[in-house]
């Protein structure tokens, strides 16, 4: 009777955690289905000014309409995106966006102590077990007073009068 009532403990825990929901840092996918991200938004077509003075066609170069993010976040930073190698937009050297990103002071040593102070946190919030019988998201776990609830962030604002996007639905 109680190897009956444990096997049957043991098949609905099983079952509940097969029925867990995957947070947002946890980019895997294990689907077969079509990728997203292989097609890209391109910037609207425009019609040249003079039809008898086009660029000469670059096979396997840029297309005007194609993305350039190196670009557009030199041109966000306030610098000169004409500056890039005009031949794909990539930079000979990122110092110019670096030096633009960094012109308010930025530790040469940010990534060591960084990840030093995370150590660290972690180390604090608990000795959490390696053993698992079941998968187990040791980051939420760590990390769950510092996640920030994005439904109340937004009502938050809301109140405060700042003008915020439209956002689905809380699920209740």
């Amino acid at each position: 009777m109680r190897t009956r009532l444990a096997f049957t403990i043991l098949g609905v825990s099983l079952a509940l955690a097969g029925c867990s929901n995957k947070p947002l840092h946890e980019i895997r996918s294990n689907s077969a289905g079509p990728d997203e991200f292989l097609v890209l938004p391109v910037k609207p077509l425009t019609a040249p000014q003079d039809y008898d003075v086009l660029p000469a066609p670059t096979p396997g170069g840029s297309n005007l309409v194609d993305q350039n993010p190196t670009a557009d976040a030199v041109a966000a930073l306030g610098g000169r995106p004409a500056a890039l190698d005009p031949s794909g937009g990539v930079p000979s050297s990122d110092g110019a966006l670096v030096t633009t990103a960094s012109r308010y002071g930025v530790p040469a040593n940010t990534r060591q102590v960084v990840a030093a102070e995370d150590a660290e946190f972690r180390r604090t919030q608990g000795r959490l077990s390696g053993f698992k019988l079941f998968p187990v998201d040791r980051y939420s776990q760590v990390y769950r007073r510092q996640t920030l609830g994005p439904f109340e962030a937004n009502a938050a604002f809301r109140r405060a009068g700042a003008e915020t996007p439209t956002a689905p639905p809380a699920n209740e």
